[in-house]
């Protein structure tokens, strides 16, 4: 187990990256594409070998990164762990429940290590911040990103969203009781820009906005808690916390006026900056798939987390249908 090779099943622009990765970390053993090409022009980058078929890349490799269009997911996956290969499947999991389902069973039944690619759960600010995530009262997500032609074959919520969707699950443990949402295609027959509102049973609300169509990019995540605010930058890498000090939470303040208004803020606010070393996600990511396929360990994105995550994203895809329909929007 300490001569791990890794493979990459799908070799585009994010398959080349895993494949990357895989080669810094010293273990990437091939990649497989259905165009061979593409394979052969990124194993000639990565000095490393393009196999004919995914069962000749399954015979070369312990572990492997499925990193194909999301509809080739599941059958991709299963194929590698029928085979004994580890499998670390990019988000989303899978197009429906009932394919994410088949893969959970069949790592189950082979006995191999599933993880999906949730790569803002490796964000070092994200990890900085989940100590002070008490009590989520209100989330504001914004994820927006210009166009690209990239993950075309699913909408934006499967595209984008759903990193945002498993991280609201990640940090208030609870469960959707309510969900909304309007979204409409622009440059794609899918859904490119959505706002979703969930209500969740501990009581906390998330307002959710992702674009694929926008003219900055932008990966803010904020949430209220009683006595605070947080304010991560995923881009950034860092967070910003804002807290009432303890005399302002017992009442002791008189009422702001516009008078010394800044030293008064100063007295009633803490503010906490937090800046973490700056690592790269993808290889956080693949540092743990490679410790949890060397232990035996349960993965933190593992396929219960990402299946929530999408079938959150799928019941947020049916309520902005529900309302397309309502308006008489196409």
């Amino acid at each position: 187990m300490n001569k791990l090779r890794a493979g990459v099943a799908g070799c585009g622009a994010f398959g080349r990256q895993h494949a990357r990765v895989y080669r810094e970390l010293g273990v990437l053993a091939g990649v497989y594409d259905l165009d061979r090409a593409r394979a052969e022009a990124v194993a000639r980058e990565f000095e490393t070998r393009a196999f004919p078929s995914l069962a000749a890349l399954a015979g070369h490799c312990q572990l492997a990164s499925v990193v194909t269009p999301t509809a080739a997911h599941a059958e991709t996956g299963i194929v590698l762990l029928q085979a004994g290969v580890h499998v670390l499947v990019e988000k989303p999991f899978a197009p429906s429940l009932a394919e994410a389902d088949a893969l959970a069973e069949a790592a189950r039944a082979a006995g191999r290590v599933l993880q999906i690619g949730h790569l803002e759960r490796f964000n070092p600010a994200v990890d900085a911040i989940r100590s002070r995530t008490i009590r989520p009262l209100f989330f504001e997500v914004h994820r927006l990103s210009p166009f690209t032609a990239r993950s075309l074959d699913v909408d934006v919520l499967l595209d984008l969203m759903i990193h945002d969707l498993d991280l609201v699950l990640m940090l208030t443990g609870a469960e959707i009781d309510e969900v909304r949402g309007v979204g409409l295609p622009v440059l794609t027959p899918q859904v490119d820009i959505a706002n979703v509102r969930l209500a969740l049973s501990n009581g906390c609300v998330a307002n959710l906005t992702a674009s694929r169509v926008s003219t900055e990019r932008v990966r803010k995540l904020r949430f209220f808690q009683p006595g605070e605010y947080v304010s991560l930058d995923y881009a950034r890498q860092d967070a910003h916390i804002f807290s009432l000090q303890e005399a302002a939470r017992g009442g002791a303040f008189p009422p702001l006026s516009s008078a010394g208004l800044d030293a008064e803020l100063a007295r009633r606010l803490a503010h906490q900056h937090l800046a973490p070393a700056r690592r790269e996600p993808l290889r956080l990511e693949l540092e743990s798939f490679l410790d949890c396929v060397r232990n035996g360990a349960e993965p933190q994105a593992n396929a219960a987390a990402a299946r929530r995550a999408l079938a959150a994203a799928l019941r947020a895809a049916e309520a902005i249908r529900v309302h397309a329909r309502r308006l008489g929007v196409g």
